[in-house]
């Protein structure tokens, strides 16, 4: 569906990213925030500025001195009055296509009394919450299969954890890849095509204006003659391949060689296009997963999807994936490149018709409607099946009980290294649970030494308990973490809204690939760290 003029306009820099279709799964998705934080408002502001379709700010908290300080989405004559309600009113004013609400209750009470309120949001953002609760918020969101983002700023820390169902993604968007061009097992209509063309009877001027796949289709009949029906492998019989090809370049009447950029070309694009046909791993993995192999009613669209695109991969393809449909640019004249395009083009659209048929018997063996899937879902599927993601999240419980530090034990021999930060967090809502303030003395009747003692007794237990050795953590490490005080500084919060908010649009629009499952950044060395615990 396109979008209207104005709004491709607004958002014309993000649809590059990730197409109408992004944005309008973007713009149909409720997104929640639970306390209005400096870092949950700056998470939410990026959110608001995407064109998120609307939000709901969980918040019971009142606008303090303290929020003024960091908070850029309260008002020094909103302090004692409702911070969601602030917050929600200038989040608003940022775009005024996104529909904003606040919720004055606090977590803890919509837990106990409506825990199905947290069915109706696409995803759930957590700042500012207990160890208690956010444990809780996340059994109660895994069993509604709603994705949970809990992101921190801590002082000179940033915390982010991802706590999701399944992700399922089919526009991975991946740095590198080939391109899907089948010169190793051609398909009926580019045999055609590479047949109807005789580079020996053709003038200069066409000779140098012939695809380059041509070329190289041309040159791998005969390479396969002599080579037993095999591409060239290594290095060296991709050299001696080049050189057949650089030899077939046409001289003048002195002998030097004419200026033949599509041979060059040929030649250029010899190691990311004379490759075997094959599906990847990560989607081969998926043809074989138990989710693929025993569908139900209950199965998501995804995975009748791929189980469709194995049905197509074992009885139409011969063990190949649906053709993508496209080529790469090249120097060609005009008709002969657009005759080429429309040869892969019509492949493709045979081969998403193909996969179709099989999705159609499935969901009819489902109780489904074959409507069910639109068929403008299939071709983008067909179309990304190389690139397909499944991301499955160890749960927070499970990370709670036992981390998964011991494996990386060598980022914990590094005294200043990211992870260190993590034990700390930990520690540190730990010591809240046990006396509702984080560790930073002075105010709350106790000094800095005596916060200290006790944040040192709970890190040696941490590790006591996680099988760690106690040296792992330096006691003026600790003491430094203590005097950050829980405090949350705008810059730190707003480094981490902008990454939260970014993996916030991966998961709604189910493109790329989020990270899993945590990232912990340290602004004192600029630097963040991504890892699975």
């Amino acid at each position: 569906m396109a979008l209207p003029t104005e709004k491709a306009a607004r958002y014309d820099r993000q649809l590059r990213l990730w197409g109408d279709h992004g944005q309008t799964a973007l713009e149909s998705a409720h997104v929640c925030l639970i306390n209005a934080s400096a870092t949950g408002t700056e998470t939410l502001k990026n959110l608001v500025l995407a064109g998120v379709g609307s939000f709901t700010i969980v918040d019971s908290k009142q606008v303090s001195a303290t929020d003024l300080g960091s908070n850029f989405f309260v008002l020094p004559s909103a302090v004692e009055s409702s911070r969601g309600r602030c917050a929600c009113t200038l989040l608003q004013e940022l775009n005024p296509d996104v529909r904003g609400s606040a919720i004055e209750d606090s977590v803890d009470a919509i837990l106990a009394n409506s825990p199905d309120l947290f069915a109706t949001y696409s995803t759930v953002i957590a700042t500012e919450l207990p160890d208690a609760t956010l444990q809780l918020l996340a059994k109660v969101l895994r069993s509604l299969s709603v994705p949970l983002i809990v992101v921190v700023s801590y002082g000179l820390i940033g915390y982010m954890r991802l706590a999701l169902p399944d992700h399922e993604i089919v526009e991975s968007h991946p740095d590198n890849y080939h391109e899907d061009l089948r010169l190793d097992c051609p398909f009926p209509g580019l045999v055609e095509y590479m047949d109807a063309i005789n580079l020996d009877a053709v003038d200069n001027n066409k000779h140098a204006n012939i695809p380059f796949l041509a070329i190289l289709y041309k040159y791998l009949a005969k390479w396969k003659q002599s080579h037993k029906a095999m591409l060239p492998k290594n290095h060296h019989e991709k050299k001696e391949f080049k050189e057949l090809i650089r030899s077939s370049i046409r001289k003048n009447e002195n002998g030097a060689p004419l200026d033949e950029e599509n041979f060059e070309e040929a030649m250029n694009s010899v190691n990311s296009t004379v490759i075997p046909t094959k599906i990847p791993p990560e989607v081969q993995s998926l043809l074989d997963d138990p989710a693929c192999l025993h569908l139900t009613p209950e199965s998501s669209n995804f995975w009748v999807l791929v189980r469709a695109l194995k049905e197509f991969v074992i009885n139409d393809s011969q063990g190949k994936l649906p053709l993508r449909g496209s080529i790469p640019d090249m120097n060609s004249f005009s008709d002969l490149y657009v005759s080429l395009q429309k040869v892969y083009q019509t492949q493709a659209r045979l081969d998403v018709e193909a996969v179709a048929v099989h999705l159609s018997a499935l969901l009819i063996g489902l109780g489904k409607s074959p409507s069910t899937v639109p068929m403008d879902s299939v071709k983008q599927f067909c179309r990304n099946s190389a690139f397909l993601r499944v991301v499955r999240y160890r749960s927070l419980a499970d990370e709670h009980c036992k981390p998964n530090l011991s494996e990386h034990l060598w980022r914990l021999e590094n005294p200043d290294g990211e992870l260190v930060y993590y034990i700390l967090l930990r520690a540190a809502h730990q010591f809240y649970s046990m006396y509702k303030f984080y560790p930073r003395g002075g105010d709350k009747g106790t000094s800095m030494d005596s916060d200290v003692g006790v944040m040192k007794t709970i890190v040696s237990n941490l590790l006591n308990g996680w099988e760690l050795p106690p040296s792992i953590l330096r006691d003026d490490c600790i003491a430094e973490f203590c005097r950050y005080g829980g405090a949350e500084l705008h810059s730190v919060a707003a480094f981490m809204g902008g990454v939260a908010s970014q993996e916030i649009v991966k998961i709604l629009t189910h493109q790329f690939v989020p990270l899993n499952n945590t990232l912990i950044y340290s602004a004192m060395t600029c630097t963040a760290l991504t890892i699975a615990l």
